[in-house]
C-alpha cells in the first residue's frame, strides 16, 4: 500500500498538485493510522495531500482512477413472473407437482460447471492484469522517488525553491541516519579497541596455539567534543540549516555538542522539528561581520574549546568590507583538535568581492567546497 500510495502522490505531481515528500510521507502515516477502507482512505489522502479546496476535484479524478471502487456489482435482475403475480415455477401448476421437492418449494437452478469457468477465468485474468498494474505502478513510484531525490542531493543550494529546501530537508533525516549508523560502528570498535595479532600470537605460543585468547590493542581516547559555527546570512542559510539538520542527530557520539549561528553577532541555537531555532538574539538582516563573531567566541564561556575538540565553520567568508580577524582564528586553531571550514560557493568565487577567505584558510586543518547536499554529505564522512 505504501509504494500505492506513493504512485497516486507522483500521478497528483504530474496533474499539477504540488505535493512535498513531508506530505507524501504524512499521507503514508495517515493512512497506517485511519485505515484502508474507501471513504477513510479517500478522506485520510485527501487531508495530507490538497492544500486548496480547488485542487479538490483533480484529487477526487485522480483518487477514482488509482484506487476504484471494488466488488461493486449490478443489482440482479428481476425474475421472470408466470401466471397472476407469482414466481414461474411457482403456479398453480407447479404446486400440483409434488416431486422431492415438497408441495410448492421451488426447485433451485445451479450455474453448470462449464458456463462458470468462463467467469473464474475472467476474474483470474482481471486479477493478474491488476497485479501487473500495481507492480509497473511501484516501479514507476520508486523510479521517481530515486530520481527526485538525486536531484536534490546535486542542486546547487542557490537554486533551491521552498519546496526543494522542504525536500532537502526530508532526504538529510535519510542520510543523518546513515551517519549516526556509521558513528556507532566505529564508536563500537573504539572501544573494544583494534586486535592486537602479535600479542595473540604471542599469548598462544605458551598454550600451542590451543586455545588462541585475543588480545586488542588500547581503545582510542574518549569521545571528542563539537563546536558548530555556521553563517545564517541570506546568501548560505540553505547550507547551514541542512548542515545543523544532518548533525543533529549525531549528539551522543560526542561528549559535548554546541551549535551556534551568526549573521553579525554569536549565537547559540538548537534544531527543533526541522528548524533553527535561536536562543538569543538573532538578526537575519544585519551586515556580516565574521571578525566580530570569532572575537566572541574566543571570549565566550563554558564553551569546549580544548584539545579534544573538533571546530566546524560553514560560511563564504564575505565580511562587507569590515575588519577582518585572522589572528583570533588563528588564537582559536591553536586551541582546538582540528578546524575545518566548508564553503558553500564555487572555488572561482572565492576571494574575490569582499571573500576574505584566502586569510582565514591557512589557519585550517581543510577548507572544502560544498556547493550541494551531495558535497555537504561527503565532506561530513570524511571529517567524522
Amino acid at each position: 500500500m505504501r509504494a500505492r500510495i506513493l504512485g497516486f502522490v507522483q500521478s497528483l505531481r504530474e496533474d499539477g498538485l504540488a505535493v512535498s515528500v513531508a506530505e507524501a510521507l504524512d499521507a503514508v502515516a495517515a493512512v497506517a493510522a485511519a485505515g484502508v477502507e474507501r471513504p477513510v482512505l479517500r478522506e485520510a489522502l485527501a487531508a495530507t495531500l490538497v492544500k486548496d479546496e480547488a485542487d479538490r476535484a483533480a484529487f477526487d479524478a485522480r483518487f477514482e482512477a488509482m484506487f476504484p471502487a471494488l466488488g461493486a456489482s449490478k443489482a440482479s435482475a428481476p425474475k421472470k413472473r408466470g401466471g397472476r403475480g407469482m414466481p414461474s415455477g411457482e403456479g398453480p401448476g407447479a404446486r400440483g407437482r409434488g416431486g422431492a421437492g415438497g408441495r410448492g418449494t421451488p426447485r433451485r437452478r445451479e450455474e453448470p460447471p462449464a458456463a462458470a469457468a468462463p467467469v473464474r477465468a475472467a476474474r483470474d485474468d482481471a486479477r493478474e492484469h491488476a497485479a501487473a498494474r500495481e507492480r509497473r505502478g511501484d516501479a514507476a513510484s520508486a523510479s521517481a522517488m530515486r530520481g527526485g531525490r538525486r536531484r536534490i542531493l546535486a542542486l546547487p543550494f542557490r537554486e533551491y525553491t521552498a519546496l526543494d529546501l522542504e525536500e532537502a530537508h526530508a532526504v538529510a533525516r535519510e542520510l543523518a541516519a546513515r551517519l549516526r549508523g556509521r558513528l556507532s560502528r566505529r564508536t563500537g570498535r573504539a572501544r573494544r579497541g583494534r586486535l592486537d595479532f602479535r600479542r595473540t600470537i604471542r599469548a598462544a605460543v605458551t598454550l600451542g596455539g590451543v586455545p588462541a585468547r585475543l588480545r586488542f590493542r588500547a581503545p582510542r581516547p574518549g569521545r571528542p567534543d563539537l563546536v558548530v559555527l555556521c553563517d545564517l546570512s541570506r546568501s548560505v542559510a540553505e547550507a547551514s540549516g541542512l548542515l545543523l539538520a544532518l548533525l543533529a542527530p549525531l549528539g551522543r557520539h560526542f561528549r559535548r555538542v554546541q551549535l551556534f549561528a551568526y549573521v553579525d553577532h554569536l549565537c547559540p541555537v538548537t534544531l527543533e522539528g526541522g528548524h533553527v531555532v535561536p536562543d538569543g538574539p538573532l538578526d537575519l538582516h544585519a551586515r556580516s561581520d565574521l571578525g566580530r563573531v570569532l572575537g566572541e567566541l574566543a571570549a565566550a564561556e563554558r564553551v569546549p574549546l580544548g584539545r579534544s575538540t573538533e571546530l566546524l565553520v560553514l560560511g563564504d567568508a564575505r565580511n562587507n568590507r569590515l575588519p577582518p580577524r585572522a589572528d583570533v582564528l588563528r588564537a582559536l586553531r591553536d586551541r582546538v583538535q582540528r578546524l575545518v571550514w566548508l564553503v558553500p560557493e564555487p572555488r572561482a568565487r572565492w576571494n574575490t568581492g569582499d571573500s576574505v577567505l584566502g586569510l582565514y584558510a591557512p589557519s585550517c586543518d581543510a577548507v572544502v567546497e560544498c556547493m550541494n547536499l551531495a558535497e555537504l554529505v561527503r565532506a561530513l564522512l570524511r571529517l567524522l
